[in-house]
């Protein structure tokens, strides 16, 4: 905790110090100093200023650690922002060689610095340039008094930036007073529109966004471009480059896309070159100090392979005397897997916490009182983990506290699927949308820390967040709990980061989960193959596949291979003795289409128990490749034992391994004898 606290510290005196009050300075050169208002270091504050660093200008921040009276800024409101500006510009009000640029600073990046803004404003010969968008508001009735202009220009004045010369500047906020809830954009207007003014300081819209880009009504006509290692934006209707980019109104999600790339975040040249900044590195601390983590599990609907899941998370490379353990299971079915890891790992956490199905807690209300558990314990992160999350890679708790953000989650996917844990983009009505580099996120042919309105699943989330999150699983109760948490996060301006700068896990597919069987993961080779493979197929299986490979031959033409696992063994007879209905052994089967068996055994049939399609797919997917390498020319769909033509037996069959033979042709055989306990063996006729 020391560590993060000193890093905060840090960052603040650096962008405080940016700017200097030396109003006594008699330098004659013309001087830019970018100022903006700001109660709260938010995430979109720190976006702001990382943008503002990477081109060097000086910045003064007014208003930080002061309570906002200025309204919500979702309808009319803002003059706090005038006024707190107004008080702080007053040291600079004479300085004759000073440009002020005021922008907004939770929803503004810029592109370029100094050289470029100042050069761009003096094209304009004005005293002040105020930036412009393509609506009139908040008052729609002055849109006839506003001059004219091209079809391709912006005709508004919107007052989240403008850049003028100092004296200038202030003469415009010493206006006329303005209560801190009024408009601020009204209050520029009507000076704007009032001619004497505006003949008087000279004041001009940037009609064109040569210098400020406002996105809202304008996400058509701007498109992302690169330069080397840098990133810029690109009006394609005005042809101009802006420096100031502000998702002002509705599209902060789109904003926040765009932000990604912008201040060289992400270029095609260089990769993700933000994903190396303000990280916090754990490989030099000791585990006594690592930070306390609270780890939240969520069983919320019957999900295939919990008991892996468990495994995994007990499986993570973190001290264990450094987390608590929080879980929640709605649905009975899963008491045992619970109890199960519940007593496996009891003493190893700090604590563990268990909120029952029988305790009748919904999802929503689990969830929030998970973040007030955390709160109370004062731990500095909480990780939250649905159960259709499978943690492959270990060491994802320590890859996710490095990466130093507010919210992050690992990329999450259904193998084979575009289904992530993510959403690049929303809808009008708060749902999914497809950004534009969703797929190129998902393929992996963009790799980086992503800031995106929508993360799910898997998250992990800084301790001193959790204040202002708190209740944010019920926060819109028209919506799935977790929608109401992201836009909870979203209304906070607190940023959600997706990160694919590695392979950390996939999601499990649980929507047509059945549960009526005794081990219904037998039948889940369809829907989630690849944790159907790790629990069910041999280790070694895929080694006989291997183009020098030695297959054992315990007998000519008999091979051997290692093809499932003991727990598949187990199962599968378990399924078949809780099925119970046996054949009598006799030569009469009613089951058989002629109704006669001519060698009878006491058996069942796989159709009997709802597994006949999905063992012709394991005999295609797993035999059939075996047996095209050792039975060369053969293309197909698909126990003890004594070999009586070569009078050979195996005796000591492997529990889990696969004899191949040709058949009776060239390998007529008979079972041995069993001496002790019950031998169950599954034998499939192959017709090539």
């Amino acid at each position: 905790m020391k560590v993060i606290l000193v890093l905060v510290v840090t960052f603040l005196t650096v962008v405080l110090c940016l700017a200097k009050d030396d109003t006594s300075s008699k330098d004659t050169s013309t001087e830019l100093l970018v100022v903006t208002v700001a109660t709260k270091e938010n995430d979109g504050f720190r976006n702001f200023i990382r943008s503002v660093n990477k081109y060097g200008l000086n910045v003064k921040v007014f208003g930080l650690g002061t309570e906002w009276k200025g309204g919500s800024m979702e309808s009319t409101g803002g003059g706090h922002k005038i006024n707190l500006l107004k008080e702080g510009l007053k040291p600079y009000r004479n300085k004759e060689n000073l440009i002020l640029m005021f922008v907004d600073s939770y929803d503004v990046v810029f592109t370029d610095g100094k050289d470029e803004i100042l050069d761009k404003f003096s094209k304009f010969e004005a005293r002040v340039v105020f930036s412009a968008e393509d609506t009139c508001w908040p008052d729609r009735s002055l849109a006839d008094k506003y001059p004219k202009v091209k079809d391709s220009e912006k005709r508004f004045l919107n007052s989240g930036g403008f850049i003028g010369y100092a004296k200038e500047v202030y003469e415009i906020l010493s206006n006329q007073p303005i209560s801190d809830q009024d408009d601020d954009q009204l209050y520029y207007t009507l000076i704007y529109l009032n001619r004497a003014y505006r003949h008087e300081w000279n004041i001009k819209l940037d009609t064109k966004a040569e210098i400020f880009q406002n996105l809202n009504f304008a996400l058509g006509e701007i498109t992302l471009k690169y330069k080397g290692n840098h990133s810029y934006l690109y009006n394609v209707k005005t042809g101009t480059t802006p420096i100031v980019v502000h998702g002002n109104g509705p599209v902060k999600p789109e904003f926040y896309r765009l932000a990604n790339y912008l201040a060289d975040g992400w270029t095609s040249n260089s990769g993700c070159l933000s994903c190396t900044e303000d990280l916090l590195d754990l490989s030099n601390l000791k585990e006594a100090d690592y930070p306390t983590v609270m780890v939240g599990l969520f069983v919320e609907y019957p999900t295939p392979f919990v008991r892996e899941f468990f495994d995994r998370v007990a499986a993570l490379k973190y001290p264990k005397d450094k987390m608590d353990i929080y879980i929640h299971y709605s649905v009975e079915y899963h008491q045992k897997d619970v109890q199960k890891f519940v007593d496996a790992v009891q003493g190893q956490y700090k604590s563990i916490r268990v909120i029952s199905h029988s305790d009748n807690v919904g999802e929503a209300v689990a969830k929030n009182w998970a973040i007030t558990d955390c709160i109370k314990a004062s731990c500095q992160y909480l990780m939250m983990i649905d159960s259709i999350v499978q943690i492959t890679k270990p060491s994802l708790l320590v890859d996710l506290i490095q990466q130093n953000r507010s919210i992050v989650a690992p990329l999450l996917m259904r193998p084979g699927k575009l289904w992530s844990n993510f959403w690049g983009a929303l809808n009008q009505q708060g749902y999914y949308a497809r950004s534009e580099d969703y797929m190129d996120i998902i393929d992996y042919k963009k790799v980086g820390l992503w800031n995106v309105p929508h993360v799910t699943n898997l998250i992990l989330i800084h301790g001193h967040k959790l204040p202002a999150l708190k209740d944010g699983f019920s926060f819109s109760p028209d919506y799935d709990p977790d929608i109401s948490f992201c836009q909870k996060a979203r209304q906070q301006v607190i940023f959600m980061y997706l990160t694919n700068q590695d392979r950390w896990g996939h999601l499990v597919y649980a929507d047509e989960f059945d549960t009526k069987h005794l081990h219904s993961e037998l039948f889940e080779i369809f829907n989630n193959r690849l944790d159907w493979e790790y629990r069910y197929i041999h280790s070694n299986y895929s080694k006989s596949l291997a183009t020098d490979a030695v297959i054992e031959m315990p007998c000519p033409d008999v091979y051997w291979f290692p093809i499932v696992t003991d727990t598949f063994c187990d199962e599968f007879v378990a399924e078949f003795e809780n099925f119970g209905q046996w054949s009598g052994g006799k030569n009469e089967d009613p089951r058989l289409a002629g109704g006669y068996e001519n060698v009878p055994t006491v058996d069942i049939h796989m159709n009997q128990v709802g597994l006949e399609r999905h063992w012709l797919h394991f005999l295609r997917e797993y035999v059939r490749p075996l047996q095209e390498k050792v039975f060369t020319g053969y293309f197909h769909d698909g126990g003890g034992c004594r070999f009586v033509r070569y009078n050979c037996s195996i005796t000591s069959p492997r529990k889990g391994w696969m004899f191949m033979h040709p058949g009776r042709l060239t390998h007529f055989h008979e079972g041995l004898r069993t001496t002790k306990g019950t031998r169950y063996i599954m034998i499939s006729f192959v017709d090539p």
